[in-house]
């Protein structure tokens, strides 16, 4: 070949002088041939076998693994290398070499034989090269703002570690007040019980329990009672339904009469007659009954299930009620305080004020004494503990609340490890596409709203982050999603779902909406939080390609 003629051939295959079609500047120092005789010889890959040189890309697969063509479609399985001067090189499968297709993996047009596919890496490399300034200077601001979501992560956790301590404090001093508060009502209530044992000695209360153990005494005997008429009524009606009136044994016929005639039984060998004795042992039975009624007295149903709960009241605590009713006990004082309900409205300030010096002074020379209400200062100081102790639970639960966001502030699986997305927490995306609105608060809800009111379904409640597999927690790619799920269900349809598919921007926006799947939503959102810092090399190329 005259060395004039190797103007004319295209670039690619002049580079095959170094190394064969095909073979990536990785694998080039590999694809040189060794001198075996009078001839180039060249090793399998695999070290399986060795072939002649001339062999190499002659569209015949001699290797097992397919090394000895790299540049055609003969051997399968196998990668052709691109390499797409001007822009970046790339691989594609050999099945698409000499296909008659220009790929688009291989701008310079090498997979095909020349003249198929025009060289056009130069202006795919730069539209390359734009759009990755573009993203690179996308990130640079993107990741700006970004810093600004860290240091509100570190501002958070200096203020929940203070209100932390804070919190810890108030605890200790409310378990104190808690403690006091105890005492003073465990005192009242001895207190109290002192002054209702007074109450006790009191001729009604004592007048009140004989009673109480009358009635108790009278139950006995009338359970006594009843058993032993139990008993007699068993033996009776064994008479009645085992004697043999053949016998005429007039003392066992009086008898059997007789306890038919006390039980309001018929007659074993009379039914008619029987009959009526029933109606009219009913009459006398209704007769009896009315006049019951008119006296007042118990009948033998409420004798037997009312007694017990009569005889099981709490008489000290009626004793106290029978105080509230009849007003303050009795006193030197009492009259003066029961005046003011007979006194115009006008004079009732000025009675108070010199009955209450009055009062005072009666105390004072020993012929008042005081009488204060116990059993108000127990209600009001228990009450009072109550309140307390609701405090303390309500302290201790806000303690735990912010040990729970603290918590939550650098852990990945929430905010991040950086605690960037604690600032977007609540923050509330939405979109208006067709007929509704869809919105959605970050780390909260999913929603959908129509345009024109109506009915809002939840589309579901933050579960998490990418749980694909392969995505390792804390990765960028990790963060690149969020679930959503457990929305309002779908009807004849699953439960409502949404998916985030998130990547860097500089604002935080809802893109766009869609539904691939019944009731399975997807938001495309863009987010400062995605824009990490760029590497010390792509910061190095961003302003190399500035300048």
């Amino acid at each position: 070949m005259h060395p004039w003629l190797l103007l004319l051939l295209p670039l690619h295959v002049l580079a095959s002088n170094d190394r064969p079609r095909g073979v990536s500047p990785e694998l080039a120092a590999r694809y040189v041939p060794t001198r075996k005789g009078s001839s180039q010889v060249w090793q399998c890959l695999d070290g399986s076998q060795t072939i002649d040189w001339s062999a190499v890309n002659d569209d015949f697969c001699d290797c097992p693994d397919g090394s000895d063509e790299p540049g055609t479609s003969a051997c399968p399985n196998n990668r052709f290398f691109c390499v797409n001067e001007g822009h970046i090189g790339s691989y594609i499968p050999s099945s698409r070499v000499n296909d008659g297709l220009c790929e688009p993996e291989c701008c310079d047009g090498s997979d095909e034989a020349p003249g198929v596919c025009p060289n056009v890496c130069k202006e795919v490399g730069e539209a390359y090269r734009e759009r990755v300034k573009a993203e690179q200077k996308l990130r640079k601001t993107g990741s700006k703002i970004r810093s600004t979501y860290i240091a509100f992560a570190q501002k958070e956790k200096k203020r929940l570690e203070q209100e932390l301590l804070q919190t810890e404090q108030e605890i200790a001093v409310r378990e104190k007040e808690v403690a006091r508060l105890k005492d003073l009502v465990e005192h009242t209530e001895s207190l109290s019980a002192a002054a209702l044992e007074v109450r006790k000695q009191s001729p009604l209360y004592q007048s009140l329990m004989t009673h109480v153990t009358a009635l108790k005494s009278l139950q006995r005997e009338y359970k006594k009672h009843l058993e032993r008429e139990q008993a007699l009524g068993d033996i009776l009606d064994n008479l009645r339904t085992g004697y043999n009136p053949n016998y005429q044994d007039m003392a066992v016929l009086e008898a059997v009469r007789g306890w038919e005639h006390l039980a309001g039984l018929p007659h074993i060998n009379d039914v008619a007659k029987d009959d009526e004795k029933a109606e009219e042992g009913s009459d006398e039975d209704t007769d009896e009954e009315e006049e019951e009624e008119e006296d007042g007295l118990w009948s033998e149903l409420q004798l037997e299930h009312q007694l017990d709960e009569l005889l099981g009241t709490d008489y000290d605590a009626l004793l106290i009620e029978h105080d509230k009713h009849i007003g303050a006990p009795a006193s030197p004082t009492s009259i003066l305080y029961n005046l003011s309900a007979y006194l115009p409205d006008a004079l009732v300030p000025q009675f108070e004020a010199l009955r209450d010096q009055f009062i005072s002074w009666l105390e004072a020379i020993g012929l008042a004494k005081a009488s204060p209400d116990t059993s108000a200062d127990t209600s009001r100081l228990q009450k009072t503990l109550s309140d307390a102790e609701h405090s303390l639970g309500l302290t201790r639960k806000e303690k735990e609340d912010k040990e729970k966001e603290l918590q939550r502030l650098f852990d990945p699986e929430w905010y991040g490890a950086e605690g960037e997305w604690k600032k977007l927490h609540g923050t509330c995306l939405d979109k208006e596409v067709g007929d509704y609105i869809y919105e959605v608060c970050l780390f909260d809800e999913a929603r959908q709203k129509p345009v024109k009111g109506g009915s809002t379904f939840s589309l579901g409640h933050f579960e998490g982050w990418n749980n694909a597999a392969g995505v390792d927690k804390g990765t960028p790619e990790y963060y690149r999603k969020q679930r959503y799920s457990r929305g309002a269900k779908c009807w004849n349809g699953p439960q409502r779902s949404v998916t985030l598919d998130m990547s860097c921007g500089t604002e935080n926006a809802l893109l766009s909406v869609a539904e691939p799947e019944k009731c399975e939503y997807e938001f495309k959102i863009t987010s400062p939080a995605l824009c990490l810092p760029l590497s010390a090399a792509e910061e190095k190329g961003y302003r190399k390609e500035e300048l």
